[in-house]
């Protein structure tokens, strides 16, 4: 006997007290039967009418919007943004809750993903359980930071530029986007017709007056003729390979921090907050320590920004090796880094470059890893190099929970965790943990 059709509950309301906030930019409600709902656009403690925008009859839990508000949070506030809410842009999460909350609420969700997946309270982990907005990120209520250096427009059918809408590819028309960084919005590209355009990215570096623009044509698409409201260079992403190539202007944008200047080029890694590449050195900096003569790596190194800046402090009898998969970064490394001699990047997978180069210690460690976290085995073979300190860099609460239990079964413990919110308006949050032997002092 077959199973019956799956039944989908997309569209079904239920009146919910909503919980805690979860990863992921959303809260945990129960309706009566007892079911899970992740609801957006709501905050703990509320009363909502909560609409499925995801789900079947048997699935495991729900997604949904709050859609009406029965009772409201203090931390509530008037979206500021007029394409905020359900059914609109997915790019914002907290639209509706006051900054101090937002931070709050990551700060609530760093600890339940320290509790779950490492088993660590916020004391264990060396963290006094605040997330820090970036200086000049306070702003009065009603005020969003224009903080974000690095946005990528969708284009509609209809060729007008514009974000996603959440878990979707549909597209929202914006004609501002409010936590885009002024020299973002300064080139209009909400203004112009991107007909054939499948997304458009602009950049606006924050260490120069370097604006670029990068665009991917839909199938057979050709490219504009861009004119926009300031100088900008054009890249193009090839339909064949995903390769990025030049059209005009320069394939890089020059970035600055900790006193370096920093060549980027065809829309590589760089931090989108304008102030988060120097947060995230001093944190680093503070926490390792570096001292002269001594020996570090640099494991997903990207454009070289940790390894220049362990560099400088170690002096020349100092060593740093960096490792980066990307083969444009490594190049822009090598040219960012190239007067510091005692400084080499190889080019590969860290798993895979690691095992290779020989290397039985190292005084110093700093790892920044995408998002899915560094994993068991590269975490096991960093612990056997007996590094007085490590520094890890973390984009994902999740990931970096999951990281520092490897960690702990491989003799190293925290010494500090910081947070900082680098991406307001979002669930999104960086932390910083300086991890040390758990058998002796650093």
């Amino acid at each position: 006997m077959q199973n019956a059709p799956e039944s989908s509950l997309v569209g079904e309301e239920y009146e919910v007290e909503v919980g805690p906030v979860a990863h992921g930019g959303h809260c945990i409600a129960r309706t009566e039967e007892g079911r899970v709902l992740f609801v957006r656009h709501t905050l703990p403690g509320e009363r909502v009418v909560a609409r499925v925008t995801e789900g079947e009859e048997d699935s495991r839990f729900l997604r949904a919007d709050a859609v009406r508000i029965i009772e409201a949070s203090k931390d509530r506030i008037e979206a500021p943004c007029p394409y905020s809410g359900p059914g609109n842009c997915g790019g914002c999460d907290w639209q509706h809750a006051k900054p101090g909350a937002q931070r709050r609420l990551k700060g609530e969700v760093i600890a339940e993903q320290l509790q779950r997946l490492a088993g660590l309270t916020p004391e264990e982990a060396g963290w006094d359980g605040t997330v820090m907005p970036a200086a000049g990120d306070k702003l009065p209520q009603g005020e969003v930071p224009a903080w974000r250096t690095r946005v990528q427009y969708a284009i509609d059918t209809e060729g007008r530029a514009g974000l996603r809408k959440h878990r979707s590819h549909d597209v929202q028309p914006i004609d501002h986007c409010m936590i885009a960084a002024p020299g973002v919005t300064e080139l209009g590209i909400e203004k112009q017709d991107w007909a054939q355009m499948a997304t458009v990215e602009a950049i606006a570096a924050t260490g120069s007056s370097d604006r670029q623009v990068i665009l991917t044509p839909r199938p057979g698409g050709r490219l504009p003729l861009v004119e926009l409201d300031k100088p900008v260079s054009v890249l193009r992403v090839d339909e064949r390979d995903g390769g990025v190539h030049r059209v005009h202007g320069r394939a890089f944008v020059r970035e600055r921090a900790d006193e370096r200047t920093y060549r980027v080029g065809m829309g590589g890694f760089w931090q989108v907050h304008p102030q988060a590449a120097d947060i995230l050195v001093k944190a680093v900096m503070q926490g390792l320590m570096p001292r002269k003569g001594e020996t570090a790596l640099d494991l997903y190194c990207g454009v070289g920004l940790f390894a220049g800046a362990i560099a400088e402090r170690i002096g020349e009898n100092g060593a740093v090796l960096g490792i980066e998969s990307t083969k444009r970064a490594v190049e822009d490394a090598r040219h960012n880094l190239q007067d510091l001699e005692r400084v080499r990047i190889e080019h590969g997978k860290v798993e895979q470059i690691l095992p290779r180069t020989g290397i039985t210690e190292a005084d110093l460690i700093v790892l920044d890893p995408p998002r899915a976290g560094a994993g068991k085995q590269t975490v096991k073979h960093l612990a056997g190099l007996g590094a007085r300190r490590i520094a890890y860099v973390a984009c994902d609460p999740a990931a970096l929970a999951r990281d520092l239990a490897y960690f702990r079964d491989n003799g190293y413990k925290p010494r500090t965790l910081r947070a900082f919110d680098l991406f307001p308006m979002t669930h999104h949050v960086e932390c910083v943990a300086i991890l040390e032997p758990a058998t002796k002092g650093a």
